[in-house]
């Protein structure tokens, strides 16, 4: 896919930029696109991007094919004029109007045909939005259909205008990944993930960590993958942990219609508050008395604007951490705020042999922040590499302590990631900061560590000089091992 380029990785979170050829402009992500209403706009297009830096927004075409207002204005100006926006604007085509109301007047290529019309930049055919925990044959027949739409959908004549691949399969994960396989099959640029909305309202966190991580298998390392309908900040530094670029939401709005205020550890009520937690202009300028005060639409859309700054906020926040290449403390960070993020998160952890692939080598620290993080693509990858490393001679110390010419090679241990030769003492990932008092979760992996170890040379003896490790993880080294508490007596 020549319109998109990743630029840094970590974990399977990408710096990426999305050209748009159509718009001519190059979309920096992960990002968001506020979900604009073009019959009730909370927040205007032309102050997305003034106050806010919005670079790409999505908004409904399907909506605009049926409106009697504002159909022949759109035809007429064009949907950049209509909307007073200079930036890329993609389109939906009412899956979610089929989803919710089982039916809709229009094919695939009367509304890409409609959505290239009126000057859509990337455009979007007509899947089948197949909702989480329908039973397979549901799922497998609508997939065929979608799968049937999309490879039409690659033969309408759209010029410069990029068009989406939705992948569907419900929450059954191989039938995820084939479709993503195939919607890679069709040539299109960009690949929402379908049918999330219903997960992430249910808190289903894990089960979209699931699904997200399916999807990506499928897909590889080709385009910008939208998860469609991500717009609470809570779940930003996740997601894009496992390979999603672009979220869009209209929960900026739909929030402030309902006096609810964001947070990237959740949503308070307006009338719940006393004190505003955040430093945007509305919080700084205003109190929740005083919003609470005001007519409804001042209240809305003053709320509107601080749930946009905590959202780009957060957005910021991600990209910076990728950057930095410490993604994983984030979203452990964020994981805090939510005990269904947390399942998001440990459910992310089941698939670290995946985001390993992708994960850099080498980053600048890495902080052991909970027990979780002794399952990181890290500690995962320092023990599959052991394989690679010798092993001299026949007797071999591996110690938390200082080294013994008893032995014909002492090496190092540190828990989470376990045994290592003392010459990398240095490197990435073991100058980790690991806290003085180690948890279990550490103990463990670093027993898992030496297990490894020792099951590659069978023919080698090994003692273990460890500091007071807690018999689970004493219990997973091999009955073979000599072992040694660092501070017992002789």
């Amino acid at each position: 896919m020549t319109n998109f380029e990743v630029r840094q990785y970590d974990a399977a979170g990408r710096l990426g930029e999305l050209t748009v050829p159509r718009a001519g402009v190059t979309v920096e992500t992960p990002t968001i696109l506020p979900v604009v209403n073009p019959h009730v706009q909370t927040v205007e297009p032309a102050t997305l991007a003034s106050e806010f830096g919005a670079e790409i927004l999505i908004t409904n075409s399907y909506i605009l094919h049926g409106s009697d207002d504002l159909r022949e204005p759109v035809l007429e100006q064009g949907l950049h004029g209509l909307l007073g926006f200079d930036g890329a604007i993609m389109t939906d085509s009412g899956s979610f109007q089929l989803a919710e109301y089982g039916d809709i007047d229009v094919t695939t290529e009367e509304i890409l045909e409609f959505q290239h019309e009126i000057g859509s930049d990337i455009g979007t055919p007509v899947d089948i939005p197949t909702p989480p925990d329908v039973d397979r044959k549901q799922a497998t027949e609508e997939l065929k259909t979608t799968q049937e739409r999309l490879e039409h959908a690659a033969t309408v004549d759209t010029g410069e205008m990029l068009v989406s691949a939705p992948v569907q399969g419900a929450t059954y994960p191989d039938l995820r990944e084939r479709a993503a396989a195939d919607a890679v099959s069709t040539g299109l640029d960009v690949f929402p993930l379908g049918a999330v909305v219903p997960l992430m309202n249910e808190y289903r966190y894990a089960d979209l960590a699931d699904v997200v991580a399916a999807c990506k298998r499928g897909l590889g390392e080709v385009g910008p993958v939208h998860l469609f309908g991500a717009g609470h900040p809570m779940m930003f530094a996740m997601a894009a942990a496992l390979g999603c670029d672009l979220f869009d939401s209209a929960a900026y709005a739909l929030y402030a219609r309902d006096d609810r205020y964001l947070t990237v550890q959740g949503t308070e009520l307006l009338d719940e508050l006393s004190h505003f937690p955040c430093h945007c202009p509305v919080c700084t300028d205003h109190t929740p008395a005083e919003l609470d005060a005001m007519d409804a639409d001042g209240r809305e859309e003053l709320l509107a604007r601080h749930n946009l700054h905590v959202t780009y906020g957060e957005i910021r926040t991600v990209k910076q951490a990728i950057r930095s290449g410490n993604l994983m403390e984030l979203v452990d960070s964020r994981a805090r705020g939510h005990p269904a993020m947390l399942d998001g998160y440990r459910a992310l952890l089941d698939h670290a042999e995946q985001l390993e692939r992708t994960d850099p080598v080498s980053k600048d620290a890495f902080f052991y922040t909970s027990n979780e993080s002794a399952r990181r693509p890290e500690v995962r990858r320092h023990q599959d590499r052991l394989e690679r490393l010798p092993v001299e001679g026949d007797e071999v110390l591996l110690t938390e302590g200082s080294s013994s010419a008893q032995y014909d090679e002492t090496w190092g241990v540190l828990p989470p990631f376990g045994p290592y030769p003392r010459e990398l003492a240095d490197t990435y990932p073991l100058t980790a900061e690991v806290p003085d008092r180690t948890d279990r979760a550490a103990y463990e992996a670093a027993a898992d560590g030496v297990r490894r170890l020792v099951d590659l040379h069978p023919d080698v003896s090994f003692t273990l000089v460890h500091d007071d490790w807690p018999a689970t993880a004493l219990d997973r080294v091999p009955d073979r091992v000599r072992l040694r508490d660092l501070h017992a007596r002789d």
